[in-house]
């Protein structure tokens, strides 16, 4: 959920990036303008560096995994909200993988490969330690490693509400993290 709705208001740049997030929840989507002239001519060595690194960055392909994140962040809270605690925490764990693979479209105008590690993730897309951290205490949740020590039936009862709520903090952080990179580009 985002500032804006649970009625914490940050600064005039954090109002800004919720309704840009809230948009692309509602599936708006950010094209340039037509009389935008893509073809300019540089005039310096560093500006061409910029160009390919630019045209390598996949912007539309990370503003729109970086919504999908948003809306899983969104459905994690539902699932709480009914006591599926399971279903919330592997929302959260969807959450910090795209948010990461969003910045990784913006850098590499590609998805990184990885083993559901999404600490290992975390480092590959250049993400801070404590972010890494964060995203350290959701890699237990992918539901293959999951189940492979746990029921399905029974995986709602193994992780209480308190954990789900801590687990859904974790991956707002990370949420937070990916939106200063994605939403500033």
């Amino acid at each position: 959920m985002s500032q804006k709705h649970n009625g914490n208001y940050g600064s005039p740049s954090e109002s800004k990036e919720d309704d840009l997030e809230q948009l692309l929840l509602q599936g708006v989507t950010l094209q340039e303008p037509d009389s935008v002239d893509t073809h300019t001519t540089r005039s310096t060595a560093e500006d061409d560096e910029n160009e390919e690194g630019q045209l390598e960055a996949d912007l539309q392909g990370a503003l729109g995994l970086f919504a999908e994140a948003a809306q899983d962040m969104a459905t994690a809270g539902l699932e709480l909200g009914i006591g599926r605690h399971f279903a919330c925490v592997d929302y959260c764990n969807q959450v910090a993988e795209k948010a990461a693979q969003s910045v990784s479209l913006l850098h590499f105008g590609r998805r990184s490969s990885y083993d559901h590690d999404l600490r290992a993730l975390g480092a590959q897309v250049g993400a801070p330690a404590h972010i890494q951290d964060e995203m350290a205490l959701l890699t237990p949740f992918h539901p293959e490693a999951f189940y492979a020590d746990t029921p399905p039936e029974e995986a709602d009862e193994v992780i209480n509400a308190e954990q789900a709520t801590s687990y859904m903090k974790s991956a707002r952080t990370i949420l937070r993290w990916a939106r200063s990179i994605v939403l500033s580009a």
